[in-house]
């Protein structure tokens, strides 16, 4: 048993993405009960939606489960509160810094993994004490580092500047690219894309036909003014294309988005003018499948890959 299994209680190193409007309480605990980690993203959720899905968690799983918490969301405190006092075990936290609820969090008996985009991050977590750190490389969808440093490229460069537990993310969508990732130094993954496409993902049905169809260099990082996202390239996207190489600032850029986009465009199916985000690696996917079937594919594969490289010696 790796680091990463036996810091969460979990079966198999891989934990899915808590992605804004995919990861209800259906695709988390598919997750957990599969034997990896489940996580719900509690970025798209009101507080009550939050706590709704907390007690539905608690009756769907007896395995370990945890949620994704971005730090920008706009009633933190709230969430973290709620997050105390419904005993969740798992916290993994983003887009902000893990020092200031860290310890609030870990005093309460919660294991805290943050997600980072640079080794410099890296080595911020580990002076706030997380328990384990997430390098996610710049092929992962939605919100991304501003570095634009691949996972190939990024992961050995935390294991170097860190000791914590690392767990890879951004392009993983296979057991090969579990066992590249664990060669280079991580002791677990994180995959968002093709649990985003899973059938339990709560995702719409064009969503995922959306980007189950689309090829090698369909998604583009863009955004940077505001935030950086990868996004497929749609109708809404060529709209913020063309504004951006007429230099168009960040209000503007704003006033293109329009309000709740990627809902419109993940969670309900307006895939023409909502933003469609996900990773590079949904170009190798051609199908919907289950959580369990993700997780069993990955791990099978991870093994073979594994005997394959011993016999070769």
């Amino acid at each position: 048993m790796n680091r990463i299994c036996e810091l969460f209680g979990i079966q198999h190193p891989i934990i899915q993405g808590g992605m804004v409007w995919c990861s209800g309480w259906k695709l988390a605990a598919a997750v957990s009960n599969a034997g990896a980690l489940g996580l719900l993203g509690a970025g798209s959720m009101h507080p009550e939606t939050l706590i709704e899905h907390i007690e539905k968690m608690k009756k769907a799983t007896s395995k370990p489960w945890g949620i994704n918490v971005p730090l920008m969301y706009p009633e933190i405190d709230r969430l973290m509160d709620i997050i105390i006092e419904h005993d969740v075990k798992i916290v993994f936290t983003s887009a902000g810094s893990p020092k200031k609820y860290t310890a609030r969090l870990q005093q309460a008996g919660i294991k805290v993994a943050h997600v980072v985009a640079s080794s410099l991050f890296a080595k911020k977590c580990e002076e706030a004490g997380v328990d384990a750190v997430v390098a996610e490389g710049f092929e992962a969808g939605g919100h991304n580092g501003r570095e634009e440093t691949t996972t190939m490229t990024l992961i050995p460069a935390v294991r170097k500047a860190t000791s914590l537990p690392l767990i890879a993310a951004g392009g993983i969508g296979s057991g090969q690219a579990m066992m590249a990732a664990m060669a280079l130094g991580a002791e677990g993954v994180q995959v968002g894309t093709l649990f985003a496409l899973a059938q339990e993902s709560s995702a719409s049905e064009a969503f995922k036909q959306k980007c189950i169809g689309i090829g090698e260099g369909d998604t583009m990082l863009c955004l940077k003014k505001i935030s950086p996202t990868r996004l497929v390239k749609n109708d809404m996207y060529e709209r913020i294309h063309e504004a951006e190489n007429k230099g168009a600032d960040a209000a503007a850029l704003k006033e293109i988005i329009g309000n709740a986009a990627a809902k419109r465009g993940i969670f309900e199916g307006d895939t023409d003018n909502g933003l469609i985000e996900i990773g590079q690696v949904a170009a190798m996917v051609d199908r919907v499948m289950t959580a369990e079937e993700i997780i069993c594919s990955m791990i099978n594969e991870y093994d073979k890959t594994r005997i394959r490289l011993c016999e070769k010696k």
